[in-house]
């Protein structure tokens, strides 16, 4: 009778611990202690200031529900590559090393107040490959801001889309350059600006609910090439099997991918290590870029560009655990080449 007591007490108390975490505010010191509390593969610390909206955090969230439906065909084998041989991959690959004359592989961006994360992983992963495939000969910085705006097989602009169609809409309607908010890089810049979502900073505060800019086909002030001339393309589109030795293949063989993952409300909160979901409720899908892997304290990783600008996470980079599925980020790949 003793034992049964002391059984149904510590249930409680779990019960109830697991309840207290539950109150917690997601963006509450109380929330990052938890986390690192549990002692995972990763640390956690303030990357977003206590009173930002979670409505504006979710918004960022713009891997619309219905993406799985417009899937592109998968790719059985990389194009590049010779004969049927596996490949060999090595236990640590970083796209930034690996192709030191691409500079936008290294590059952050920031989709601001608008989920644009699925157009942010595309004309990025674009972007690289571009320059990987001409071998540095052509650097283009694609314009975010010609595929939110413009590609209505994509979706819903700031309010999600579909990474698939951002890379079909590429290879048959072609997208512009353009740079980051008044950058006056190329032919249109993104025209959201970056906003102080995170603890310090000179931005502006960030307001949750931006609506999809008018889609503009022509050029800036300045710019001296028409807004078609200035179009490049994709020669081809597609998925990359639920894999890893397929992705890694992939992404040695032909650069950074898109793929998108579940985000739960622990990732917020990311600074260091291998993250792996460990705390709190979703809130939505989203879309990043996928630039190699490694393994850090024993655990395998993916190496991960992140569209939050560099005040959040490692440098807006992060690492999340691979060969698992990790909140589904091997299921979702999707990647193209371009026609040079």
């Amino acid at each position: 009778m003793r034992l049964t007591a002391l059984v149904l007490a510590a249930l409680l108390g779990l019960a109830a611990a697991h309840h207290e975490q539950q109150n917690h505010h997601p963006l509450s010191d109380e929330a990052i202690n938890h986390i690192n509390s549990l002692k995972s593969t990763w640390t956690a610390g303030r990357n977003f200031a206590r009173d930002v909206s979670m409505n504006y955090i979710r918004g960022l969230m713009g891997v619309h529900p219905d993406a799985k439906r417009y899937r592109l065909p998968e790719l059985e084998q990389p194009e590049g590559l010779v004969g049927d041989a596996a490949v060999e991959v090595p236990e640590n690959f970083d796209s930034r090393t690996q192709w030191p004359n691409c500079p936008t592989i290294g590059e952050i961006r920031d989709q601001g107040s608008c989920g644009s994360c699925w157009a942010f992983g595309a004309v990025e992963a674009m972007s690289d490959r571009t320059c990987i495939a001409s071998k540095g000969q052509l650097n283009i910085h694609y314009s975010a801001e010609d595929l939110v705006s413009c590609c209505h097989i994509c979706g819903f602009g700031c309010n999600g889309g579909f990474p698939g169609m951002a890379w079909k809409y590429w290879k048959h309607f072609g997208l512009v350059s353009g740079g980051n908010y008044n950058a006056s890089q190329g032919c249109i810049d993104y025209k959201i600006a970056p906003c102080e979502h995170h603890v310090s900073g000179d931005r502006p505060a960030c307001k949750e609910g931006g609506s999809t800019p008018k889609c503009e086909q022509k050029c800036r002030e300045g710019y001296s090439v028409p807004y078609k001339k200035d179009r490049h393309y994709g020669r081809k589109s597609y998925s990359i099997k639920s894999d890893p030795q397929a992705i890694q293949t992939e992404i040695m063989t032909n650069g950074p991918v898109e793929v998108a993952l579940t985000v739960y409300e622990d990732l917020l909160h990311y600074k260091s290590g291998v993250y792996q979901h460990v705390s709190g409720s979703v809130l939505g899908g989203h879309a990043v870029r996928m630039l190699g892997w490694g393994v850090e304290n024993g655990t395998p990783y993916w190496l991960i560009a992140n569209s939050w600008n560099t005040d959040w996470g490692n440098n807006g980079f992060f690492k999340i655990k691979r060969g698992s599925d990790e909140c589904g980020i091997e299921g979702s790949v999707v990647a193209g080449l371009p026609k040079l």
